[in-house]
């Protein structure tokens, strides 16, 4: 078994070729690491043509560059795309980093010193930047301390006030088990109770990826496994030697994101980010409870900012970009790049 995965192993970008197995001329594909704020740390960077406008894109917690195999976003035809794996997590893991410096504040410069650094690198005045889940609560702080940085901020999955989305999504799943006779897991989360004045539970938390891939809420609409859903493709991603794969799991508990947790869930966005001073798209999927959708569009339409755009997928959960890439690229092409929301939900 260990043999398998080693030879699925290689850990080397993959070039984009032409139609004759050739290196598409001009193309980008990239593993690399930089130092940050002293912390070498790494991404991918992947484009058909490097002249293209740059994404920087910040993850959840957990690096998913790698579901892009099962899922393609075809993201580099129109970008040249940034999938950085933030300080302490995935290709960017080690153990010496203290914790003590995994605050927003150090995240927030992490962001702002790559935007500079791929300025420079790409001879660009702005970049585009675009937060999944708990990446958009760093993303979008970085937005609001230097929108001179960035042509718009783009938001999938949108944290807004994430106490209020996880009592969201408690009840919804507490009332959809007992509609389905699912007894046993009424009883698990009846024992841990999400509520917005005791908070939320360990007990909680253990329980919650489960239920909620089960419910078709969760990473995405489709995925009802964590392990053949998300542990299995990571596994299987070329582009990683096994060493990072394997410290891509060990370090998630430890990442910048994950050690954030307890600052996202004292924080109220609506509060702490009430404008941005450059455009703001939201790409949300209707059945997102990770992140809720609807907390997501309250805040949005309280949020300002010189244009907003909300975009809803119908067939999405938690990861509209992979689920619906075809919907999110149009929407990109169309109103992104062009500063526009013609394509945008009717507020």
């Amino acid at each position: 078994m260990i043999g398998f995965f080693l030879a699925c192993s290689p850990g080397k970008a993959e070039p984009f070729r032409d139609e004759q197995g050739r290196v598409l001329a001009g193309s980008v594909s990239e593993k690399i690491h930089i130092n940050i704020n002293g912390v070498e740390q790494g991404m991918f960077i992947k484009s058909k043509n490097r002249e293209h406008p740059v994404l920087l894109y910040l993850h959840g917690g957990m690096p998913d560059y790698f579901l892009t195999k099962r899922y393609p976003t075809d993201l580099e035809e129109c970008f040249t795309v940034v999938w950085w794996e933030q300080r302490s997590s995935g290709l960017s893991a080690q153990a010496d980093i203290p914790q003590g410096t995994m605050t927003l504040e150090q995240m927030v410069s992490d962001t702002l010193e790559l935007t500079n650094y791929l300025r420079h690198r790409f001879s660009k005045e702005k970049i585009y930047l675009m937060g999944h889940s708990g990446g958009t609560f760093i993303a979008i702080h970085a937005a609001a301390r230097a929108p001179e940085m960035f042509f718009a901020y783009i938001g999938v999955a949108q944290m807004s006030c994430q106490r209020k989305s996880e009592k969201l999504a408690y009840d919804y799943m507490l009332r959809q088990f007992k509609e389905s006779g699912k007894s046993k897991m009424v009883r698990k989360l009846e024992a841990a109770p999400v509520t917005m004045k005791d908070g939320i539970p360990e007990a909680y938390i253990a329980l919650r990826d489960i239920a909620m891939h089960s419910l078709g809420i969760g990473t995405t609409h489709d995925m009802k496994s964590i392990i053949t859903g998300i542990l299995l493709p990571s596994l299987l991603c070329r582009e990683y030697t096994l060493r990072e794969k394997v410290n891509t799991w060990l370090s998630k508990s430890r990442s910048g994101v994950s050690i954030l947790w307890d600052t996202m869930i004292r924080t109220d966005l609506n509060k702490a980010v009430p404008a941005l001073d450059l455009p703001v798209y939201f790409f949300e999927g209707i059945y997102d409870y990770t992140c809720s959708c609807t907390e997501a569009k309250t805040y949005f339409e309280k949020l300002k900012a010189p244009l907003k755009g909300f975009y809803t997928f119908e067939h999405s959960a938690h990861s509209p970009i992979f689920e619906e890439p075809g919907k999110a690229r149009k929407i990109l092409r169309e109103d992104v790049l062009r500063g526009l929301n013609n394509l945008a939900d009717e507020i």
